[in-house]
């Protein structure tokens, strides 16, 4: 590398530092009603069997798909 590379890179990049990119003001609180026991699983049986279900069809189905058509 040549000693003009820093300067090359520094002059590439200098315009890019200028730029403020605005920060998103993002200010959290408690939630107004809290979550119950049925609604937490109602929800987490939901997301495990749209992953768990798909899987387990492929699966059951390995031999089949290796035999092709």
């Amino acid at each position: 590398m040549s000693a003009l590379t820093p300067l090359l890179l520094r002059g590439l990049t200098g315009p890019a530092r200028r730029l403020l990119v605005p920060r998103a003001q993002v200010h959290s609180k408690p939630p107004r009603e809290p979550l119950g026991t049925m609604d937490v699983a109602i929800g987490l049986t939901s997301c495990f069997l749209c992953i768990l279900v798909p899987a387990g069809w492929v699966l059951s189905h390995l031999e089949s798909y290796k035999k092709g058509e």
